[in-house]
């Protein structure tokens, strides 16, 4: 299972302690949660074009997200920013 590590200064981590009983729990839910609205998003996207192109859906939800990426539906959020950067290099450029 993939794991994300965040290293915090000792400050910081009073200042967590000070908010949440656990910050472990804290992190791990913040993150958990943040993780299943961006997939409930996506599935809705996917689900949206499936219906649209009139294309079976796969029966899963982890499915679906797969299935998401692999089509091009969605992208990840460094995709759409590099993209994004690189139209508008393109539009100053064209400008120039």
């Amino acid at each position: 299972m993939p794991s994300i590590t965040v290293e915090l200064t000792e400050t910081q981590l009073k200042g967590l302690e000070y908010a949440a009983v656990s910050p472990q729990d804290w992190a791990d839910n913040a993150l958990t949660n943040r993780a299943r609205i961006a997939n409930d998003e996506i599935v809705q996207t996917a689900m949206n074009y499936y219906l649209d192109n009139e294309i079976q859906a796969p029966t899963t939800r982890e499915a679906i997200v797969a299935d998401a990426f692999e089509r091009g539906i969605v992208k990840t959020a460094a995709v759409r920013q590099a993209e994004a950067e690189a139209e508008q290099a393109a539009m100053l450029e064209a400008q120039a």
